[in-house]
């Protein structure tokens, strides 16, 4: 690598290791760079994931006040989070690049349009719950189906993991944006956790990009936990809507008009 290439990747690791903490979505950061310095798409994505899963265990654990008022059914999200995240690696594996690189867009617009309409969505689902008082409903069948197919697309497409994850426990009745970070960040780390070690078995992984990109996504991603406090939760949720439809326009601008 030159010193132009490691520049452009540790800034982008580090700006997207920031990002997954606060919003999600910040992979696309990280991904991109590694194109551009001429890395496959399938070898990018996996280098991606394991070059952000310290920076998904630093921001977990800048969350573990919030999370210690999850003790119930967070087992039950644990173990969903390690199948789904399992199975997505794997379909990573056994997918082309060509077919991968098609695929961006729409799997960015499906993550997108799921947050903005997350909040009527959880609206329609409270009118329909029998009781007013019910709470989130991750620890339903449903709920856990839900956030198994999030988990899959997690270990699939590490891009836009985030993302989906807060649509999903959003749409599960979640309501404080912080609670729904500290969540995420807790089942984004596993999901990171079993797809490095599908991925790094699969000799998938390009070694001096990643080792570059985990240093300054590990100091991205705690900074970001840190001072996600601090945003009010409206200013948070508008600059994740802002930041998934910029991304979906450029994709799609890249993939299918250039």
């Amino acid at each position: 690598m030159t010193a132009s290439e490691i520049l452009i990747i540790g800034l982008a690791a580090a700006m997207a290791g920031a990002m997954n903490s606060v919003a999600g979505g910040g992979t696309f950061f990280s991904f991109p760079a590694l194109l551009a310095v001429g890395v496959p798409p399938v070898v990018a994505n996996a280098s991606n994931a394991v070059a952000l899963w310290p920076a998904s265990l630093s921001s977990a654990w800048a969350y573990r006040k919030e999370l210690a008022r999850f003790r119930k059914g967070l087992a039950a999200l644990s173990l969903v989070a390690l199948v789904g995240g399992i199975g997505g690696g794997l379909l990573l594996l056994s997918t082309k690049d060509d077919t991968f690189s098609m695929l961006i867009p729409w799997l960015l617009l499906v993550a997108t349009v799921m947050f903005a309409g997350s909040g009527r969505i959880s609206a329609l689902l409270a009118r329909l719950r029998q009781r007013a008082d019910e709470g989130p409903s991750h620890g339903t069948a449903g709920g856990l189906l839900f956030q198994l197919g999030v988990s899959v697309y997690g270990g699939f497409f590490g891009a836009g993991m985030g993302i989906v994850m807060i649509a999903a426990l959003a749409i599960q009745g979640h309501r404080d944006i912080h609670d729904i970070n500290a969540l995420k960040n807790w089942l984004s780390a596993i999901i990171y956790s079993v797809a490095v070690v599908t991925f790094v078995v699969a000799g998938a992984v390009s070694w001096p990009h990643t080792l570059v990109m985990i240093v300054t996504a590990a100091i991205g991603g705690y900074w970001g936990a840190v001072g996600a406090r601090k945003v009010p939760a409206v200013w948070l949720r508008r600059f994740i809507i802002g930041v998934g439809s910029v991304l979906t326009i450029y994709y799609f601008y890249k993939t299918y008009l250039i």
